[in-house]
């Protein structure tokens, strides 16, 4: 029987239907509810800012213990382009710096919250960090472009 996580937002925050919005592509890091490497539930705030709860169980694992950093960069490739999404933009990444701040623990509930800072013509920056309480396990900024007659 598989260990129930809670995911749930903070006071304030909706639920915001990721897969409705963009389909199978969150399948990599967020389409399996129930597994061993990644969970998530996406929010959006009242400003319509993207939050969400992720847990990262032992197929995340790097270092003992502790999330690899490739699977730090996948949450914020996923919640990073989705928040272009989010705020009505149909995007790709075209470039993610992921700046590593702490170790992340594994098997811990974190929050990842994303926010469109910019937009220059096809051009989309989007800002993001990984955190639990006081601790930033990660920071990043994504250069996201517009997709051609979407």
């Amino acid at each position: 029987m598989e260990p129930e996580i809670d995911l749930s937002g903070e006071a304030g925050w909706t639920p915001f239907d990721a897969p409705a919005l963009v389909g199978d592509s969150l399948r990599f890091v967020s389409g399996d509810r129930s597994g061993d490497r990644f969970r998530a539930r996406y929010y959006r705030d009242a400003e319509k800012h993207l939050h969400a709860r992720f847990w990262l169980g032992p197929e995340a694992e790097g270092p003992p213990g502790h999330a690899h950093g490739g699977a730090v960069a996948a949450i914020m490739d996923e919640a990073l382009g989705l928040a272009g999404w989010a705020a009505g933009y149909s995007i790709v990444v075209g470039n993610l710096n992921v700046s590593f701040r702490n170790m992340l623990p594994l098997g811990r509930v974190i929050t990842v919250e994303s926010r469109v800072v910019s937009v220059e013509g096809r051009k989309i920056m989007v800002h993001g960090r990984i955190f639990c309480g006081e601790t930033t396990y990660a920071e990043a900024q994504c250069l996201c472009i517009t997709i051609p007659g979407k």
